[in-house]
């Protein structure tokens, strides 16, 4: 029976990751901001289902949190990082204290929850741990900037951990999904700035204007791509990264594409700047 730790678990893949760990018969620790939400929305998994309160800027809680997992499952086998919010406006647009929330929850949240449970992985040699990036973590849009950058430092840190805790017995996994059905782009998890920018109106402002429309539209579904999620945790040789649903393999598709003609147009460019002694010896 695997032991899971999972953040922001009320909602969304949190939840859904919850739910399928808990109906296979595995043991789940469920944190959130409110843990009554969780125990509402998983009724009927007894002593299985440990939902704590857990606001993941709170390093100290976060700490409280991996101890109580351990007293009640004597360990952990598996982390998802998954509590993220988002934020939808021009980098410009972007305020300090709206830029400095989404890191704080995103960024250092995750390496807050990390910092506490990683002691409990490296004591037994082993454990899998799953950051939630996004299509957004290699990928970057107009409006979305700032949300992406901090994928793009989910991103970083997960290929450093990678190889720091593979000696250790402990893989480390990005999740990289698309647009799914969850509740994303609902103004609970997606936020917005008050100060806009005219000139920013064809770009930005444009993909603010379409969200609407997007939302429960999305082509993943939660279901499977909590399934997938699973199946990455038990996978004997996981990859470092994990594309999730149609749109974001075509993104991925269209980025390599993207830096494959760039890097060819501009390579005598990057050849240039080497020490003449440095090319003579490669000669």
């Amino acid at each position: 029976m695997t032991t899971w730790f999972i953040t922001g678990a009320s909602r969304g893949f949190g939840l859904e990751i919850s739910r399928q760990a808990l109906e296979r018969g595995d043991s789940v620790v469920a944190t959130a901001r409110d843990p009554e939400a969780v125990r509402e929305a998983l009724p009927g998994h007894g002593d299985r289902l440990l939902a704590l309160a857990l606001d993941v800027t709170d390093e100290a809680q976060a700490h409280d949190a991996a101890a109580s997992a351990v007293d009640a499952f004597g360990t952990i086998d598996v982390l998802v990082n998954n509590a993220g919010r988002g934020l939808l406006a021009a980098v410009e647009e972007s305020s300090d204290i709206a830029v400095r929330a989404l890191y704080d929850t995103n960024v250092f949240g995750l390496l807050n929850v990390s910092r506490a449970v990683l002691p409990v992985m490296r004591r037994r040699r082993a454990g899998r741990v799953l950051n939630l990036s996004s299509l957004g973590g290699f990928a970057s849009s107009a409006g979305f900037g700032v949300y992406c950058s901090t994928k793009f430092a989910v991103e970083g840190l997960s290929e450093a951990m990678r190889e720091e805790l593979a000696p250790l017995g402990i893989d480390v996994t990005l999740v990289e999904p698309g647009y799914f059905r969850t509740d994303f782009l609902d103004r609970t998890s997606l936020h917005t700035e008050g100060r806009l920018i005219d000139d920013y109106a064809p770009s930005a402002g444009a993909v603010r204007d379409s969200v609407p429309g997007l939302n429960h539209t999305q082509p993943g579904d939660p279901v499977k791509g909590a399934a997938a999620v699973l199946v990455l945790a038990d996978a004997k040789n996981p990859p470092l990264r994990a594309q999730l649903g149609s749109d974001c393999v075509a993104e991925l598709d269209r980025k390599i594409a993207q830096l494959r003609e760039e890097s060819a147009a501009w390579r005598h460019l990057a050849l240039s700047t080497d020490h003449d002694d440095t090319r003579a010896g490669a000669a």
